[in-house]
């Protein structure tokens, strides 16, 4: 699997005088404690040979020293120094030195100097001058102030000419050294960044440079040590985890090293999204929750997909949202003879037709505004373009926002939406009738639940009496990314410096990528029987809090910067989802981690539903309970106090 695009990689930018001035200084930075104990050594010792010389003059400063000064100067040093431990002076960063640290020099020169005189005076050593260790104190302050403010001086310097007006410097640790990295080393080189060290597991790789940049060992050096005592990452500003290709499980462990170090972590695309060709390596991007996953994606029959999709009037309902959005993109890819985009809202039709009139020109493409719940709009559209693959995407899917004033609403679209879509696409002969339903629909407890459990329903009683039409259903749990998800509600209140919220400490769900979504639903289409509901194995389901926590590490904050609160589960939401009801019967398929759930045909109570459905139009939430407990006999709604 190739990292990018075939283009030869551009040549490494040479570094500026100043880039170098502060690679060096970020390089130095994880030996900061001994480095400044030796330079305020060399300070120290400067600064009484020049107490000496102001007291004594050029003609005598060496003369007239006593012949044991030479150990009376190490004394010195040694006593300073434990002074400036004593006052915690090797702690301080030098480019933030300020006033405090000028009161900490003070505290130590002063008691450097007092305990200097006292073993000087208490030896008996009487040819050193009374002056120099009066003023040796003043002097070696000034010095050592002075050797700060320099080093300060130059960092800022170097750090306005490298960033330029925002004076922000971004220095870079790079996790992962194959051909992504050497890509990504000219383009952030490019964009100002400075690239101070790799990262690899590969042990053939330890000690080589890709493009001036040394490989500095594994990824395990991310939790060596806590930053600025040595770590491998003390001296970056951001962490950079170049490793498109790698399974989803190494990925994820370089994603749970760096967030370990409290440093803001960024990402080059993924594998899946360069090979779109919409994006190049160089453009980093935040962490994004699929990231989290570390889930090998599924493997589908392509060639099956292609056979059913290829030549073929498509429609698509809903097909401005998230997953019917992505649903037009996919089906484009098979070369459908038509597409048919159904839509309720204007904006987002105009949206999806926008991206694929660029990406697909040549594909003829149909824009409808409609709803799903005007049934002779409905038909007459289906008549008209006689489409042989139909994806139902259209619905209404926010747990809470359905559950109280808007059940009747979520129990048209929703359920009386899919009579109407189902029902015309049967009356004009299409192959296939693809119904996008969700793990809610299993022993709901909630409106929506119960309105797509319903949905699930008609398509399995019109199954049984349009033989020529093949109605089908996938399932699948929480989509990342979709409108109205968890993630972009965290990220938005990471940016805005939190709280977090979550609903409850131990709430979990399955989660799933809109792509492979998507991909399990064309699948569907090209493998599915009349009346199944096809199931996704999606593996271990995801820890609501844990996410949260790991978007706020990789965000490099803490938990004490970035709080997670708890608020209580919401009116319908349980603790955890299902994806295959108790009573329901799994078949394997020919494609791994794929199964068809066996539905019951009892559908008592299902064409009174429908019927009350499409006959009134108020909002009473007692009633649509009444009536969706009377068809679907797994509800049992939860009620909150």
């Amino acid at each position: 699997m190739n990292d990018a695009s075939p283009s030869p990689p551009a040549a490494p930018l040479p570094l500026s005088f100043w880039q170098r001035v502060d690679l060096l200084l970020a390089r130095l930075r994880p030996h900061r404690r001994p480095l400044s104990m030796a330079v305020d050594a060399i300070v120290v010792a400067a600064c009484w040979n020049i107490t000496y010389l102001f007291r004594l003059g050029f003609e005598r400063w060496i003369s007239a020293r006593p012949h044991y000064d030479g150990w009376v100067l190490l004394g010195v040093v040694a006593v300073y120094l434990a002074a400036g431990v004593a006052c915690k002076v090797p702690q301080s960063m030098w480019r933030f030195s300020g006033f405090a640290e000028i009161k900490r020099l003070t505290m130590a020169c002063a008691i450097g100097g007092a305990f200097s005189a006292a073993f000087v005076m208490g030896l008996g050593l009487t040819q050193v001058p009374r002056a120099v260790l009066a003023l040796d104190p003043v002097v070696s302050l000034m010095g050592l102030a002075i050797v700060r403010i320099a080093y300060r001086m130059t960092y800022e310097h170097a750090r306005s000419r490298i960033a330029g007006s925002d004076g922000t410097v971004r220095r870079a640790l790079v996790l992962g050294a194959g051909a992504a990295a050497r890509l990504l080393l000219a383009g952030l080189q490019q964009q100002g960044w400075t690239v101070i060290g790799l990262l690899d597991d590969d042990p053939a790789k330890l000690g080589a440079r890709i493009g001036g940049v040394p490989v500095l060992g594994p990824l395990a050096l991310l939790a060596d040590a806590a930053p600025h005592h040595g770590s491998a990452h003390a001296a970056a500003t951001h962490l950079v985890v170049a490793m498109p290709s790698a399974t989803p499980a190494q990925r994820r462990r370089a994603f749970d090293l760096a967030s370990g170090t409290g440093l803001p972590v960024l990402t080059v695309p993924s594998a899946d999204e360069l090979r779109t060709g919409k994006t190049r390596v160089e453009r980093l991007r935040d962490i994004e929750a699929e990231d989290l996953l570390g889930r090998a994606p599924v493997v589908l029959d392509e060639a099956g997909i292609a056979q059913t999709l290829n030549g073929k009037v498509v429609l698509v309902t809903g097909a401005g949202g998230s997953i019917g959005s992505e649903l037009c993109r996919q089906v484009a890819r098979f070369g459908p003879a038509r597409l048919v985009l159904y839509e309720m809202s204007e904006f987002n039709l105009y949206t999806i037709e926008q991206e694929l009139t660029e990406t697909f020109p040549d594909l003829p493409l149909l824009r409808l505004i409609g709803d799903v719940k005007d049934l002779a709009h409905v038909r007459q559209t289906m008549a008209r373009w006689r489409p042989q693959v139909v994806f139902h995407a259209a619905a209404y899917k926010h747990v809470p926002l359905m559950e109280a004033h808007n059940a009747a609403s979520a129990l048209r679209n929703n359920t009386l939406g899919t009579y109407h879509a189902a029902l015309a696409a049967a009356e004009c002969h299409a192959e296939r009738f693809v119904l996008i339903s969700t793990d809610k629909a299993v022993n709901p407890t909630n409106v929506m639940g119960a309105t797509k459990r319903a949905a699930e329903m008609v398509i399995s009683q019109l199954a049984s009496e349009h033989a020529g039409t093949r109605f089908m259903a996938v399932r699948f749990g929480n989509v990342l990314g979709s409108s109205g998800s968890v993630i972009p509600k965290f990220k938005e209140q990471i940016a805005r410096g939190g709280p977090v919220t979550v609903t409850h400490p131990d709430i979990i769900r399955y989660f799933m990528t809109i792509p492979e979504a998507v991909r399990l639903v064309l699948q569907a289409a090209a493998i599915g029987e009349s009346g199944q509901v096809l199931v996704l194995d999606m593996g271990e389901p995801v820890k609501i809090v844990d996410l949260a926590r790991d978007l706020i590490r990789l965000a490099g904050h803490t938990a004490s910067e970035i709080p997670i609160v708890f608020t209580g589960l919401r009116p319908g939401e349980k603790l955890y989802e299902e994806l295959l009801a108790d009573d329901d019967a799994t078949l394997p398929t020919r494609v791994a981690r794929l199964r068809i759930a066996k539905l019951d045909d009892g559908a008592a109570g299902l064409s009174e539903l429908l019927e009350w459905a499409a006959a009134r139009q108020d909002d009473d939430l007692s009633e649509v309970r009444i009536r969706l407990r009377a068809a679907v006999a797994q509800y049992r709604p939860r009620i909150l106090d």
